[in-house]
């Protein structure tokens, strides 16, 4: 006979993520964590099981970004924490709200030589913004909770909470596994001595108790009224302004109709990147996409909203002196990095923006010349693109290519991002349809998060088209996940820009090194690894292919079936120069 799950520890785990609107627990199994998928489930929770660990995270990474809530990922104890780092430092520098529960040895075998037991604290406290782990049954409460209003707190991030396995398991199995049920006599006075502090320790663990209530997390400050007023002063004044949105503004998913409505009424020019991308639609006569250096350092204020002058700003070097900067930001390492603003906020982008647009009556810091100024060098790399040859030899022009996509994908669709050239060229022409739309790693430059943040997207937003969008190099690190996608039905669709190489490397390695060495790559059967594992492959090897076999990829996703596109593609300098350093 099964225990309920309401007599162990990873109840007390399931009945706080049930409080918090957690819909998917990610996971790989592992007997450190049973108790926890078993109880989740029970609760109605749908347990989704992955095929490695980093897999796991990125989904709840993508799951947070998407709805507000924290994602949450279980893991086993020693290997199953530790291939989670690549993608818990991924949510780190994205600020992302995400919950891991690591599973660890019982507390009373720790440092005796336990199975997969290791300080797991070392490991994970430079990655995380909290950690903590309960010593009784009665804390694993009290511990999620802070936990929960940890990682949304100030800068959102990853936090880690982990979980001995004599806290999860009822407690008569427990005192077996010590034996301590009576099955057996301790063996002389040592024997009994022992016996008598491991019944101490394990009634302390056990024992019933008031719970602290619920932590909350800190709402971030209102914007500072003087603030305000300065940055209107400032907009009165420009003539060419300039606004960039970064992925911060889109925290708040219910805010973001809010938020457009107050760009629209400011009437400014915007850029978006990262979570923000697809905020104002794939067509709006205040979005701008190309030539954003130039803009930069024609314009008379820039306002970054939750943008850091990082290697994407080049290091504040594509901020003139000269030009007034105020800059919003939650974290206040970001708002000053590398280029100290004429006005520093720390706080939400997003609520800063809102109320900033309620200071002046609708487009009255509009500014119809410079918008037009810019709207026309936006059509003009749009025309310089279009007219660029084709790539000779053989092989599908990826600019092409990603043309042929833009012109299929669905309104309600979501874009996933996982490579570096071939993914780099789609953010040039693929555009995303609406606000929480596109999903990347961010900063840190990941490869290896799509199969993740696809598998979240499409159980967020089950009507939604979700593709992954992959370089053959990335693809290579999630293949076995297309089993999950078979097994959990889920019908993402998946395109390969395949030219062999890791291209993104080789074009500046051969130009500056004059050597390709560690670049190539063979144009592996992709489609037939797909089909091996459950799901549908497509081959696209010629142009006219290309646009006859994405309809077709989107009418199997319709049909409730995962498919992976394998696009043969030539290589192109169409990237030239875009390394990053």
């Amino acid at each position: 006979m099964h225990p309920s799950p309401d007599t162990h520890g990873g109840h007390r785990v399931a009945q706080v993520l049930e409080a918090h609107g957690v819909r998917f627990l990610f996971t790989l199994c592992g007997g450190h964590i049973s108790p926890i998928l078993v109880a989740c489930k029970a609760r109605g929770m749908r347990v989704v099981d992955v095929r490695h660990e980093a897999t796991a995270v990125f989904a709840a990474d993508a799951t947070a970004r998407l709805t507000g809530v924290p994602g949450v990922a279980a893991v086993t104890a020693g290997p199953g924490l530790t291939n989670t780092i690549t993608a818990v430092k991924n949510a780190q520098l994205a600020q992302s709200p995400v919950i891991v529960l690591g599973g660890a040895a019982p507390c009373l075998l720790k440092g005796r030589g336990a199975l997969q037991d290791i300080d797991q604290f070392a490991l994970m406290r430079p990655h995380v913004k909290w950690a903590a782990f309960p010593r009784r049954v009665r804390e694993i409460g009290p511990t999620l909770e802070q936990a929960f209003a940890e990682a949304r707190s100030g800068v959102p991030g990853p936090v880690f909470v982990e979980l001995p396995a004599d806290l999860l398991y009822p407690e008569a199995l427990v005192r077996q596994t010590y034996g301590l049920d009576g099955a057996s006599q301790p063996r002389g006075w040592r024997g009994a001595l022992l016996n008598r502090y491991l019944d101490f320790r394990l009634k302390r663990m056990f024992a019933p108790g008031a719970e602290r209530a619920p932590a909350r997390p800190s709402a971030p400050p209102p914007p500072p009224a003087a603030a305000l007023r300065r940055t209107a002063r400032l907009l009165e004044r420009a003539r060419r302004p300039v606004l960039l949105i970064g992925s911060q503004a889109a925290n708040d998913p219910a805010g973001i109709p809010a938020l457009r409505e107050a760009i629209e009424a400011m009437g400014l020019p915007v850029y978006l990147s990262g979570m923000a991308r697809g905020l104002l639609g794939r067509e709006h006569p205040l979005l701008l996409r190309h030539r954003r250096r130039q803009a930069l350092r024609e314009a008379d204020l820039v306002l970054l909203a939750g943008v850091p002058a990082d290697f994407r700003l080049n290091y504040g070097r594509d901020l003139p002196r000269r030009t007034p900067v105020v800059s919003v930001n939650r974290s206040a390492r970001e708002l000053r990095l590398n280029r100290r603003p004429q006005l520093g906020v720390r706080g939400d982008p997003a609520g800063f923006l809102r109320a900033l647009a309620k200071l002046s009556s609708p487009g009255r810091w509009r500014r119809e010349d410079w918008i037009a100024a810019r709207r026309g060098e936006d059509r003009a790399r749009e025309e310089e693109i279009a007219a660029r040859p084709a790539p000779a030899g053989e092989g599908l022009d990826p600019v092409r290519l990603c043309r042929r996509l833009d012109d299929v994908v669905a309104e309600d669709s979501v874009l996933v991002g996982d490579g570096g050239d071939f993914v780099a060229t789609a953010s040039y022409l693929v555009r995303p349809r609406r606000p929480l739309s596109w999903l990347d790693p961010g900063v840190f430059g990941t490869l290896g998060a799509g199969a993740g943040f696809a598998l979240a997207a499409k159980l967020v937003r089950p009507t939604a088209e979700v593709w992954i969008l992959y370089g053959d190099g990335s693809v290579g690190y999630t293949l076995p996940e297309w089993d999950t996608f078979t097994r959990h039905g889920v019908p993402v669709i998946g395109l390969v820009g395949n030219d062999g190489s890791w291209q993104q490397i080789a074009r500046e390695q051969v130009r500056v090194l004059g050597d390709d060495v560690g670049t190539n790559l063979g144009q592996a059967a992709y489609h037939e690894a797909a089909r091996g594992l459950g799901a549908e492959g497509l081959l696209v090897e010629a142009e006219e292919a290309a646009g006859p076999a994405l309809r077709q990829a989107k009418e199997l996703s319709a049909q409730g079936r995962p498919v992976l596109v394998n696009a043969l593609c030539g290589r192109t300098d169409f990237r030239e120069g875009s390394i990053s350093l």
